[in-house]
């Protein structure tokens, strides 16, 4: 697997991230180390987990479950040295047994107005918590998972930059959030000689969002320019095969994951990728994370999600699709 510099951070990571999210939960222990093993096989050495990985699984959960899972991992095959690792926080809601329902439902409006959001105590405890679930003395990357609108981005950014001079973490990013707040973000950061994000962890994939999209969390046409100017800040994308739809139209088909994407553009766009998936002989989801990892303007890495070894290996030869000019040119101007 390909490497790339993260930013201009000088660090090299694998050009393909590994989401641990439903590790613990719906993906079992033994599926989830084989997942693993054969991502470290295949050259991966990038992954991504969250201190509230997977509450909603489970009545009276309050996550950390993907961190203890990974926390072992690491240990039996001594690799926290060989992998570059990355959690976030500021997403675990308040505890409250109406984050359930009778039948085990997650409420997720309830949730998003509770969330911890990123205090510097709430922080500090945060990391010392995925330290401890992850048995190691530092992170390679610590997001603020959710944008809190509710604290004062100096004492977020304050706080962040203390974790980074105690040695608990080398690097800082952002998920989840307007283009706005990342130059208000980068402008204190200058101007208190704070530690700046290098990465920021967004939604992206090669369909467009819609006309109208108000979603913080998906890269829209401004972030992206944004991003091709500021070349220190990577991209990190979640969601690139938005759930597997590309492969399976009927699957897409009413999928809530549609529901930032549907228009014409869409068909459009859909029609251009399956003509160059037939081309090359492969998927329309390895597709778009060959077209994904084919982009330097801005840079982006695709984090996958899978949830069983037999979509990891679907998936995994994507890192050995080739688009040539032509193709790449195609993909690019599909569109309504």
């Amino acid at each position: 697997m390909e490497m790339i510099e993260l930013g201009r951070t000088g660090t090299q990571v694998s050009k393909l991230a590994l989401g641990a999210m439903q590790m613990g939960g719906v993906t079992s222990e033994a599926d989830s180390i084989r997942i693993l093993d054969r991502y470290r096989e295949a050259g991966g050495a990038f992954l991504d987990t969250a201190d509230c990985y997977e509450w909603w699984r489970h009545v009276g959960s309050r996550g950390g479950e993907s961190e203890e899972l990974l926390g072992r991992w690491l240990r039996a095959g001594n690799h926290r040295d060989q992998v570059f690792l990355a959690t976030k926080g500021s997403a675990v809601p308040a505890y409250s047994p109406d984050l359930w329902d009778a039948d085990g439902n997650p409420d997720w409006e309830l949730a998003r107005k509770t969330f911890e959001g990123a205090g510097a105590d709430t922080l500090r405890h945060a990391l010392d918590g995925s330290l401890r679930r992850l048995g190691t003395d530092h992170v390679d990357l610590y997001y603020v998972h959710v944008d809190d609108l509710g604290t004062p981005l100096e004492e977020t950014l304050e706080a962040l930059s203390g974790l980074v001079t105690a040695g608990k973490v080398r690097y800082l990013g952002w998920s989840n959030v307007r283009t706005w707040r990342l130059e208000r973000i980068r402008q204190l950061c200058e101007r208190h000689g704070w530690v700046a994000p290098v990465a920021l962890q967004q939604q992206h994939s090669y369909l467009r969002p819609k006309a109208g999209n108000t979603s913080a969390s998906i890269v829209g046409a401004e972030q992206q320019d944004y991003l091709a100017t500021h070349p220190d800040l990577q991209l990190v994308a979640y969601s690139p095969i938005l759930k597997g739809i590309y492969d399976d139209p009927a699957k897409r088909s009413g999928h809530w994951m549609m529901d930032n994407y549907e228009g014409p553009d869409v068909d459009a766009r859909l029609a251009v990728l399956a003509e160059v998936a037939a081309e090359l002989g492969t998927t329309p989801n390895r597709t778009v994370l060959a077209w994904l990892l084919h982009q330097n303007d801005p840079s982006v890495i695709p984090l996958i999600g899978p949830r069983t070894v037999e979509q990891f290996e679907d998936l995994i030869p994507a890192v050995d699709v080739k688009l040539d000019a032509s193709q790449l040119a195609r993909l690019d101007a599909a569109g309504a």
